[in-house]
C-alpha cells in the first residue's frame, strides 16, 4: 500500500526534531452541497532542524518515531530535505 503524502504549513517549530504541520483541505457538505474547510495538525519528524513557522513543506507516513509522530518531513518550500534517518525514501 503506497504511503500518504500530505501538504501543509508549520505553524510550530519549538520541539528539537519535530514540527507541527496545518494540513487544510475541502470537503462537501453532505446536505448543503457547499465546499467546507477541515484543517488537521500533525507532528511531522524534521532531523536537521531546517522547518520554520510559515514554511510549505511536505510530509510522508513513516513508521513511528514516538508516541505522536509517525510522519515525516521531504520537503521544504519545494526543496527536497534528508529524511533517511527515520526509513523514509521518497
Amino acid at each position: 500500500m503506497p504511503r500518504r503524502v500530505l501538504t501543509g504549513r508549520v505553524t510550530s517549530d519549538k520541539m528539537d526534531k519535530t514540527v507541527t504541520v496545518l494540513v487544510d483541505r475541502r470537503v462537501m457538505h453532505p446536505l448543503y452541497k457547499k465546499f467546507i474547510r477541515r484543517s488537521k495538525k500533525y507532528a511531522a519528524h524534521d532531523e536537521e532542524n531546517v522547518c520554520k513557522v510559515g514554511d510549505t513543506v511536505r510530509i510522508i507516513e513513516c513508521p513511528p518515531v514516538s508516541r505522536r509522530k509517525a510522519w515525516a518531513v521531504v520537503a521544504r518550500n519545494g526543496q527536497a530535505v534528508d529524511a533517511s534517518a527515520v526509513g523514509v525514501s521518497a
